[in-house]
């Protein structure tokens, strides 16, 4: 099938920066982020996908790049090269610190917040995208709470 470059164009704009944000929670590296991105959206153009909404559509690119990033995390190039540290890029309404500090929470505890808080899925959703129960995804978001505000304080006394 064949995807019109005008509405290939309005998808990568559209959802460029919800993946940006998504992938980076997972793999913490900009460079690596932005292939996997790429890759996601190959994979759009491959499967060309139709969607009955535009949230059905999110929905479909956020689950593609969530698998594609645990992919690339069990590979065995990640595995096996150095660690080079970034900082997240901040929007200017956010609180810069408290994103910074997200950054320092696991993957899995990572991810829930970005969906829940930036992205605005609920539990549900965020359970249905992750493949996770909903109870599951419940107790990470409260327990990714509890270590961010451990995790804020430490960093603002200390």
């Amino acid at each position: 099938m064949y995807i019109e470059k005008d509405t290939f164009d309005n998808i990568v704009d559209k959802y460029s920066q919800t993946l940006f944000r998504v992938v980076y929670t997972y793999c913490g590296n900009r460079s690596d982020a932005e292939d996997i991105i790429q890759d996601t959206f190959l994979k759009y153009i491959k499967k060309h996908p139709k969607f009955e909404t535009e949230e059905h559509e999110k929905a479909w690119l956020i689950r593609v790049a969530i698998n594609l990033s645990k992919d690339y995390l069990k590979s065995y190039w990640f595995k096996n090269k150095s660690e080079l540290t970034e900082n997240i890029p901040v929007e200017e309404e956010d609180s810069k610190a408290v994103w910074e500090s997200v950054q320092k929470l696991s993957p899995k505890y990572r991810i829930v917040i970005e969906l829940y808080y930036r992205e605005g899925y609920s539990i549900k959703e965020i359970s249905e995208l992750l493949h996770r129960n909903q109870s599951t995804v419940g107790n990470q978001l409260a327990r990714a709470k509890k270590q961010l505000e451990k995790i804020l304080k430490e960093d603002l006394y200390g």
